[in-house]
């Protein structure tokens, strides 16, 4: 009963099909003792149960796995990479020969081989792409796994399955940490009922000019300057410096950037140009770079005195000078001795000022010849990877020389690696923990039986509990996503106008609309005014022509704040009226909920007798609170001006104030 491995999207299933899959499972004595433990009804939802496991990295590996071997019938697996060589030594699944190849493909071939029995259709495609993975897709599964490693994606897979009610499990570790979350619609707490760390970022000045710290450093190295020589022209360097202006950085600082940035791009051109490699060129090249980077702007710097009353000036380096000690030997390879490092130890030295040199001189020219030859192919330009041992060495011997300049201590490149990569490290027995807990609840989910799903956390903090769980807590009513309301409108985005939108949406259920009955309604495309009672210029316009496509969706609010946001998700239209919007069989349609309200003490009193009074919760990313106006005859033309996103439409989600583990992430 054996099974080949097909093209994107297909299957690798046994014989029988989908409905003799699901009878081979049951019947096959391979599963005997898993029908025993499970019992006959449960093991029969198992055997023919749809299963979507979103992402096929470190916890990905172990869920295909532990899905097949437990007798999953029917199980998808999306994800968009392809195998790195860093990703063997814990996901297990792949071996040194799928290098390259697409993870999700090579995942769904490989777990066939423990259970041949099961239906499996792997897509190296992007979940978010609605065009494949939309409203119609999520609805046909009984259960949705995550193994995901990006804030972005989870959010999304979250708010599809709270779309289509269709439950999910979340899962998550970070290094020894670990956690897995089952998520019901309208039951439990769904991802974004807690609000996230925001990812760090830096001021353009303070990266460019005032580094204090090593990561400022590697950020510079790995983000400004690889790209500046090795990369695609960049043509969004005046935008972020015009932006670095209007935040209020320092416009002398923002001047100097603009010159650097001139000097740059010649600089970068020369690399291009097709020389002869020849060692005086390459020592010439090495030369050049240097001292533009390390010493001409650094000086220029210096010369902008208010800039350095309070800080502690840089000290500029020449090449010949810094490298007088390497020119005629390999010092890079030695230690302070003059004998030979240890190769097991190399990425754990910080080198020396010289050593860096040389590592600087190497790498530049080996970059230099790769980008020459991609371009004279007209092939992608370079990019940063850490796994590129050129890239990391340009990368390391660039944040170190900064870093000597500005008097901050120099990073081994085993330390450069885990900044400029990210890199949390990834533990293969975490991930093995973590993905048999996400089936456990997986069947909890698939019976429905949420009284007994459970939070699980991995938490080797705690000595005396290694693994703890704790009940699923209710939905935040300040949640911007769960706490909002999701109807399917079938449109034809070519004719259907934004007006044929709104009436529909205020349309009673009786003449098949929604029945949204408010007193004045804006529509939103996220963060984007649509139109409101002030401003309805947009109205006639075709969706199309608004930049709605298919698989968008169009919130509309009530501005008085008392009905809850509703999220209509456009569907393709095919037959009737195509000017109209079809929400199909309003008798199916979702009761529209009023806001849930959230009590608070009064702010005016500081006994703990307070009187408590009922407010309306705070709107999340997708919501859109009714604006508040100073002057109620204001212009339609003042209207127009905050159309692309006003800042106060809408407010942030108020932060949950439930006790739950950091969230956890399984960086690949």
């Amino acid at each position: 009963m054996a099974s080949t491995a097909k093209t994107n999207g297909s299957s690798y299933a046994a014989a029988e099909g989908s409905n003799g899959t699901s009878h081979t499972i049951q019947s096959h004595p391979r599963h005997a003792y898993a029908k025993a433990i499970l019992g006959k009804e449960l093991f029969g939802k198992i055997a023919s149960s749809r299963i979507l496991v979103v992402g096929a990295g470190g916890i990905g590996c172990e869920l295909l796995k532990n899905l097949v071997l437990v007798g999953f019938g029917h199980v998808e697996v999306i994800d968009l990479d392809t195998i790195d060589l860093s990703n063997l030594n814990r996901q297990f699944l792949f071996q040194k020969v799928h290098i390259g190849k697409p993870k999700s493909l090579v995942a769904a071939g490989t777990a066939l081989q423990f259970n041949p029995l099961i239906d499996i259709k792997p897509h190296h495609s992007n979940v978010k792409d609605t065009s494949q993975f939309g409203w119609e897709y999520f609805e046909q599964f009984d259960v949705v796994c995550n193994a995901l490693d990006n804030l972005d994606a989870r959010r999304w897979v979250n708010k599809m399955c709270i779309m289509t009610g269709v439950p999910l499990v979340e899962s998550g570790t970070t290094g020894f940490l670990g956690q897995v979350q089952p998520i019901a619609r309208g039951t439990s707490e769904c991802y974004d009922c807690v609000t996230k760390p925001t990812p760090k970022t830096y001021p353009v000045c303070t990266i460019r000019s005032t580094p204090s710290t090593p990561i400022h450093c590697i950020v510079w190295a790995k983000t400004y300057l690889f790209p500046q020589l090795f990369g695609a022209e960049e043509e969004s360097e005046d935008a972020e410096l015009d932006k670095a202006l209007q935040d209020g950085e320092n416009a002398d600082e923002v001047a100097n950037l603009r010159r650097e940035a001139r000097e740059m791009r010649a600089l970068r051109d020369s690399i291009f140009q097709t020389i002869n490699t020849a060692e005086q060129e390459e020592d010439d090249l090495s030369k050049r770079v240097f001292n533009k980077v390390f010493k001409a702007d650094v000086e220029r710097l210096l010369s902008m005195e208010d800039m350095w009353r309070k800080r502690t000036k840089p000290v500029p380096l020449d090449f010949d000078a810094a490298s007088q000690q390497v020119i005629n030997g390999d010092a890079a390879s030695q230690n302070g001795n003059g004998a030979a490092a240890p190769p097991s130890l190399r990425d754990q030295r910080v080198l020396s000022l010289q050593e860096t040199v040389g590592l600087f001189d190497q790498s530049l020219n080996r970059l230099a010849k790769r980008a020459r030859d991609l371009d004279s192919l007209k092939k992608e330009s370079l990019s940063f990877d850490k796994d590129d041992i050129d890239a990391m060495d340009f990368v390391t011997a660039t944040a170190n020389l900064r870093s000597r300049i500005y008097h901050i201590a120099p990073q081994s490149r085993f330390q450069v690696k885990e900044m400029a990569g990210n890199i949390i490290p990834a533990i293969a027995s975490t991930n093995a923990i973590i993905a048999g807990a996400q089936v456990l609840q997986t069947l909890h989910a698939l019976r429905r039986k949420w009284s007994d799903a459970r939070f699980v956390s991995l938490n080797r903090t705690n000595a005396s509990r290694l693994i703890s769980s704790t009940p699923l807590e209710k939905p935040n009513a300040g949640c911007g996503v769960c706490q909002d309301d999701y109807v399917r409108a079938k449109v034809d985005i070519d004719r259907t106008t934004l007006a044929d939108v709104k009436e529909a949406v205020l349309q009673s259920r009786e003449e098949g609309g929604l029945g949204f009955e408010v007193e004045g309604m804006e529509l939103y495309e996220g963060a984007r005014l649509l139109a409101d009672e002030d401003f309805d210029d947009n109205l006639p316009r075709t969706l199309a022509s608004l930049g709605i496509t298919l698989g968008m969706m169009i919130t509309c609010a009530d501005e008085n704040g008392i009905k809850a946001n509703v999220n209509i998700y456009m569907s393709a239209r095919s037959s009737g009226d195509a000017e109209k919007v079809d929400f199909g069989d309003v008798n199916k349609l979702p009761v529209l909920r009023a806001k849930p309200t959230l009590k608070r003490p009064h702010p005016d009193s500081d006994d703990s007798d307070d009187v408590v009074e009922e407010v309306q919760a705070p709107e999340g990313s997708s919501s859109a609170p009714k604006r508040k106006r100073e002057d109620e005859e204001a212009s339609a033309e003042q209207k127009k001006v905050h159309a692309n996103g006003d800042s106060n439409k809408r407010a942030k989600v108020t932060p949950h104030t439930g006790a739950r583990e950091e969230e956890a992430i399984e960086l690949d």
